[in-house]
């Protein structure tokens, strides 16, 4: 079970910290990532870790404002947000699943598509 949190309303250029507390689910053995939508859009791939060799996803919108962390200890999965932006503005889910594949980005992609526990997320607003 993944549960998210730390979503809220941010000024643009302020920053917040994603949790996903994840129950029953060894981190370092799964794929796990963020993803996000927005009103009347699909569901995207915002980051992820995988679970071969630990490399990073980030979707091109978000390279080097997003770092996403992991805690196998705490079974945690963060997701620092810098410089955030209106169109960063969506609810965020976490999600992880045992799925590899060749490259991180696929990886990310197929990870997407085939978890089907999505969590309730958390709202991240990003507004003046």
């Amino acid at each position: 079970q993944l549960v998210e949190s730390g979503g809220g309303l941010v000024q643009p250029g302020g920053s917040l910290r994603l949790s996903c507390a994840a129950s029953g689910v060894i981190l370092d053995y799964y794929a796990i990532g963020w993803f996000r939508q927005a009103p009347g859009k699909e569901r995207e791939a915002v980051s992820c870790i995988s679970s071969s060799d630990a490399s990073e996803y980030y979707a091109d919108s978000v390279k080097g404002r997003f770092t996403i962390s992991r805690d196998s200890v705490k079974g945690a999965l963060y997701l620092q947000m810098n410089s955030l932006k209106p169109e960063d503005t969506a609810v965020y889910y976490c999600a992880a699943d045992l799925v590899w594949h060749d490259t991180v980005q696929a990886m990310c992609f197929q990870l997407g598509k085939t978890f089907t526990s999505w969590g309730q997320g958390t709202q991240v607003t990003v507004s003046s």
